[in-house]
């Protein structure tokens, strides 16, 4: 049996958005800048997709731009916001456990001469909202927190952050990056007080190379690519029509019974983790335990963090490889360099916690059965490794 979780590093794209994308590059494949049938042709592709997006997020769909993927989108809002708003201030807040697309980002404006905090986490990757009121300044510019963290999955809570954020300052920008979150969770950026929102196609079944930033109809927003124009001059270069119309689609399908399909997922994330963590040597990370029941319903439905204390983490990933069981050894969004995790170290792991920690990634694909041949496969080689290590 093959099982892949590691859904957080990417998904397999939806057959249906194959078939559309594979229709626009055999057949409709016009430049939608054209004036003749074939760029128009190409263009209704594009404005469908825009709509899709624009429904799923209920925003205007004039509010929708779409970029290469989540790291483009991030740089966008932190950069292009921060330039276009610099009556506001020169301070910029955001999280020690953000996506490098955000942490490196705000790096370089600190290298631009803007002054950034970074805001702590609990236990289980939560930041403390009195924290962030005692950091915010007159002159913040920009607040960017993620929705969802991408190695254990916790939820920070967004609207909160918003009303915070917007009290202190109604000039102020909140950012949030949801290429975790989105599609696992239910988000609508004006309810929630978000001026800047981005999503990634490759985590939602659609293909990698392709993305969405959402502006705010009142952010005053600069881009950072200059060339034909397109997009309103926000991004220029020739429209990437298959992926555009591959991520509206994908959009709506995954947006389309959302509700059942989280509680299908955190049925199935409950049950793994009551499971793996009887396991001698298994620590589930960022998941409360509460009367010997792990408290699923304020994390993510598909993100589960796991340490086996005494293995190492890339021993184990390519065991379990062995029996065609794909996961993930923290985040891939980086290079394949071994680096200390910042969102277990910030959350007051130590090393050998660090150094054990496995990701498992759901998706809708996955199905109890194999979950089952998960533990299955575990039960035998955590044991089996364990008496190779020195005690």
């Amino acid at each position: 049996m093959e099982v892949y979780l590691d859904n957080s590093a990417t998904t397999r794209v939806y057959p249906e958005v194959v078939e559309l994308i594979s229709k626009i590059m055999l057949e409709d494949y016009g430049n939608p800048s054209s004036v003749h049938m074939k760029g128009v042709d190409a263009e209704r592709y594009v404005v469908e997709a825009t709509k899709q997006v624009a429904a799923a997020l209920k925003v205007n769909e004039k509010e929708i731009l779409f970029t290469s993927g989540g790291t483009e989108s991030d740089n966008t809002a932190l950069i292009g916001a921060v330039m276009a708003n610099k009556r506001t201030g020169n301070h910029i807040i955001t999280t020690k456990v953000e996506h490098p697309a955000i942490l490196n980002t705000v790096k370089y404006l600190e290298e631009q001469g803007y002054e950034a905090d970074y805001l702590n986490v609990d236990e289980y990757g939560v930041i403390s909202l009195e924290e962030l009121k005692s950091k915010l300044r007159p002159d913040t510019v920009l607040v960017s927190v993620m929705h969802t963290n991408n190695e254990v999955g916790s939820l920070q809570p967004i609207s909160e952050i918003s009303k915070i954020v917007k009290a202190n300052n109604p000039a102020t920008l909140f950012h949030v990056d949801a290429v975790q979150g989105f599609g696992k969770a239910e988000i609508y950026p004006k309810k929630q007080g978000i001026d800047l929102l981005s999503i990634s196609g490759h985590k939602i079944h659609a293909p990698k190379g392709v993305g969405i930033l959402y502006i705010g109809e009142k952010v005053k927003i600069k881009p950072i690519t200059y060339g034909g124009g397109q997009q309103k001059g926000m991004r220029s270069g020739t429209v990437n029509t298959p992926g555009i119309a591959g991520i509206g689609l994908a959009v709506k399908m995954i947006t389309s019974g959302l509700k059942e399909e989280c509680v299908r997922l955190r049925d199935l994330k409950k049950y793994f983790l009551s499971e793996v963590s009887k396991i001698d040597c298994a620590d589930v990370n960022g998941c409360r335990l509460e009367n010997g029941e792990y408290i699923v319903d304020d994390t993510a439905p598909h993100i589960m963090n796991v340490s086996f204390l005494g293995l190492r983490s890339e021993v184990l990933l390519h065991a379990l490889e062995d029996k065609g069981i794909y996961v993930s050894a923290g985040s891939a969004c980086s290079s394949h360099s071994k680096k200390e995790s910042s969102t277990l170290k910030s959350m007051g792991k130590d090393m050998p916690h660090m150094d054990s920690a496995l990701r498992f990634s759901m998706s809708c694909f996955t199905t109890k059965e194999e979950l089952d041949y998960v533990l299955d496969v575990l039960r035998e080689i955590v044991p089996f490794y364990s008496r190779f290590t020195r005690k």
